[in-house]
């Protein structure tokens, strides 16, 4: 497989995964079943991958910075089959569950002047911690894509340019995940 192609196949697959996140997320596709009962269990399962996720993040570092290759090498993989079962959960239950809304105490779906005050400035920080991981959740994807192909194809020094961005921001992304998982919580009414 040359370059050339695995660049326009990641490319493909990280455009199709937005669009898909998007489409479904936005229901853009109207729910046309009733919701399952365990869909609600999927973002407290969604919060214990990405747990896990940042864990066997930083045994890969360590593993790695041990020398040790083959332990890096299964982590990554790992944590790559992790993150892609977060990203199934994820969008089957953005796709059926029904907002919720940071601050919403009294579960009616709308976010009142009082409970904004009683949120606080609180709010800001779970907005800015959720706009980031999103927006670099997005962004990440190409570049873990192409560092995970570099790695297995042992292509060390181009893997280890492209892990100095991808790295960070995969760790934020899934350390992020939990912290948004943690201030929404409180919030779901189901």
């Amino acid at each position: 497989m040359s370059d050339k192609f695995i660049l326009r196949a990641i490319t493909a697959v990280s455009i199709l995964v937005f669009v898909l996140v998007l489409v479904l997320n936005r229901k853009l596709v109207p729910v046309t079943i009733p919701t399952p009962s365990y869909i609600y269990f999927f973002p407290k399962l969604n919060a214990i991958i990405n747990g896990c996720c940042t864990v066997l993040l930083l045994l890969s570092l360590y593993f790695i910075s041990c020398k040790n290759v083959l332990m890096h090498k299964r982590i990554n993989i790992l944590t790559f089959c992790l993150s892609a079962l977060f990203l199934i959960s994820y969008v089957v239950f953005h796709y059926f569950a029904p907002e919720t809304k940071f601050g919403d105490i009294n579960g009616d779906g709308l976010v009142s002047a009082n409970e904004k005050l009683l949120t606080g400035n609180i709010r800001y920080i779970y907005y800015f911690v959720l706009i980031t991981h999103i927006v670099l959740a997005a962004a990440v994807l190409p570049l873990i894509l192409l560092s995970f192909f570099r790695g297995l194809k042992m292509q060390v020094e181009r893997h280890k340019k492209l892990v100095r961005w991808s790295y960070p921001v995969w760790l934020y992304v899934t350390t992020s995940g939990v912290i948004v998982y943690l201030m929404i919580s409180p919030y779901y009414n189901f």
